[in-house]
């Protein structure tokens, strides 16, 4: 079954777009000439798709996925959180405030009862412990945070682009 594509910002996305993004969120370091084999493309149309799909920010960037275990000790950390109050004026000193800290490698907005999913990865707990006291002594007006330890990660894989798109007629 066919997946239906949206058009957004006024761009059209076909099974060969779509195709492309997948291997390349599988395969970032993938040669143009093999990508183009992939899709069944020569490599000129090929090149234009994914100059198309860069330009129009579909393709956000590309990055090497690294193992941090292989290069020393550490710890990833997700903490849930929320914050004194909940005024915009609050929400957007909290973001700049993260913003700023590279250990806080991502971070969520989310409803359902807490404002915040931070993930954040250090050294180890102690590292972490002087990140959340550095937060909280920046003026970060957390009310509470709850931290959850990774102890391992037993799945990662790129986004599920089809599953996400509604099927097609």
């Amino acid at each position: 079954m066919r997946p239906k594509v949206p058009a957004m910002l006024g761009l059209k996305l076909d099974d060969r777009d779509l195709k492309i993004l997948s291997i390349l969120s599988r395969e970032g370091r993938l040669s143009k000439a093999a990508l183009a084999e992939r899709v069944n493309l020569t490599p000129t149309p090929c090149m234009q798709r994914l100059n198309r799909l860069e330009a129009a920010g579909v393709i956000a960037g590309y990055h090497a996925e690294i193992a941090l275990h292989k290069i020393g000790p550490h710890v990833t950390v997700f903490v849930t959180l929320e914050l004194e109050s909940h005024s915009a004026e609050s929400f957007r000193s909290f973001e700049k405030l993260v913003s700023g800290r590279e250990e806080i490698v991502n971070c969520w907005a989310v409803g359902g009862g807490l404002d915040y999913l931070l993930e954040v990865v250090t050294r180890d707990i102690d590292a972490y412990q002087r990140l959340i006291d550095g937060l909280l002594e920046a003026g970060a007006a957390i009310a509470r945070y709850y931290t959850y330890i990774v102890t391992k990660q037993t799945k990662a894989g790129p986004l599920p682009l089809e599953a996400i798109l509604e099927p097609g007629p």
